[in-house]
C-alpha cells in the first residue's frame, strides 16, 4: 500500500482542528452576540432611568434638583459611550467570528475533496490487485490498471500536500484572528470602563457635595405654622377700657410723639428692607456660583468642546 493510506492520524488531526474551530468559535460568536444584545438592553434601561431622574428632579428643591439633573446628564453621557461600545463589539468581535462559519465550511469542502481523491486512489489500487490475482497473464489490462492507479495515487498525494498547506494556513489564521478578536474585545471594554469611571468619579463628587440642610430648611419653611398675633390684638380693647380719657394737651403731645416714633420706625424698616435685599442678592450670587461649580461632567465636556471650536 502507498504511504498516503498510512497517514490516518494526521488526517484525523486536521479534521479535529476544523471541527473544534467550528464548535468553539461558533459558541464564542453566539455568546458574544448575546453579550452585545444584553449590553444594548442595559443601555435602554439606563436611558429610562435618565428620564425618571429628570422628571423627579423637577419636583424637588434646588440642591437635590441640581444633583439629580447632573446625575442624569452624566448617566446619559455614559450611555453614549455604551452605544459606541456596542457598535465596536459588533464590528470588531461578533462580525469576524461570524465569518468563521464560511471559513470552516470551505475547509470541510477541502477535506471532502481530499477524501474523494483518497477513496478513488484506493479503489484503483484494489482493482489492480484483483486483476493481478485473477488474470496475471493479461498484461495489457494490468498495465492500464497500473497507469490508472498511479494517476489516482498522484492525485491523492497532490491533494494531501494541498490539504496540509490549507489546514496550516487555516490554523495560522485562526490563531491570529483569535488573538486579535479577544484583544479588541478587551480594548473595547477597557475604553468604555475607563471613560465611564472618569464620568462617574465626577458624578460621585457632585453628589457628595450636595447640601442637604439647604433643601431641608426650605422644606421646613414651607410646612411651618407661623405664630398668630390675634391673642395680642384681643387684649387691647379691654386694657384701653380702664384707662382715663386723655386731655387735649396730652393728646397733642401724644400725637407728636407717635408721629416721631412712626417716622423713626419707617426709616428703620426701610434700612432693614435694603439690608435684606442686599443679603438676598449676595445669597443669589453665591448660589449661582455654587451651581456653576457643580456642573455635570457632560456639561463641562460640552463647554470645552465649544471653546475649542
Amino acid at each position: 500500500m502507498n504511504t498516503i493510506f498510512t497517514r490516518d492520524r494526521q488526517i484525523k488531526s486536521m479534521e479535529l482542528t476544523v471541527s473544534h474551530a467550528e464548535k468553539y468559535l461558533g459558541q464564542f460568536c453566539s455568546l458574544l452576540a448575546s453579550y452585545t444584545r444584553k449590553t444594548g438592553k442595559l443601555r435602554d434601561q439606563a436611558d429610562m432611568l435618565v428620564r425618571q431622574l429628570n422628571d423627579f428632579s423637577n419636583t424637588e428643591d434646588p440642591e437635590l434638583r441640581t444633583c439629580l439633573k447632573n446625575l442624569a446628564e452624566d448617566l446619559a453621557m455614559v450611555q453614549d459611550y455604551r452605544q459606541a461600545e456596542i457598535e465596536r463589539l459588533e464590528t470588531k468581535v461578533v462580525t469576524p467570528l461570524k465569518a468563521y462559519g464560511d471559513i470552516v465550511e470551505n475547509k470541510r469542502a477541502d477535506l471532502k475533496r481530499f477524501n474523494a481523491d483518497r477513496d478513488r486512489a484506493l479503489k484503483e489500487l484494489q482493482k489492480l490487485e484483483k486483476l493481478q490475482q485473477k488474470d496475471p497473464s493479461n498484461r495489457q489490462r494490468i498495465s492500464q490498471a497500473e497507469v490508472n492507479a498511479q494517476k489516482a495515487t498522484n492525485d491523492a498525494h497532490r491533494s494531501t500536500r494541498l490539504l496540509e498547506e490549507t489546514i496550516s494556513d487555516f490554523q495560522r489564521q485562526k490563531l491570529e484572528d483569535i488573538k486579535r478578536i479577544f484583544t479588541d474585545f478587551i480594548t473595547v471594554e477597557m475604553v468604555f470602563h475607563a471613560k465611564a469611571l472618569e464620568v462617574y468619579t465626577h458624578t460621585f463628587q457632585n453628589l457628595d457635595s450636595m447640601d442637604i440642610d439647604k433643601d431641608l430648611e426650605l422644606f421646613t419653611g414651607r410646612i411651618r405654622v407661623s405664630d398668630s398675633p390675634l391673642d395680642n390684638q384681643t387684649l387691647l380693647p379691654s386694657s384701653m377700657a380702664h384707662q382715663p380719657s386723655p386731655t387735649l394737651g396730652s393728646s397733642l403731645k401724644h400725637t407728636a410723639e407717635s408721629a416721631k416714633k412712626s417716622r423713626s420706625s419707617i426709616l428703620q424698616r426701610q434700612r432693614g428692607v435694603e439690608e435684606e435685599e442686599e443679603d438676598e442678592e449676595e445669597e443669589y450670587e453665591s448660589e449661582i456660583e455654587a451651581q456653576q461649580s457643580r456642573q455635570s461632567y457632560a456639561s463641562q465636556y460640552t463647554q470645552i468642546l465649544r471653546q475649542k471650536n
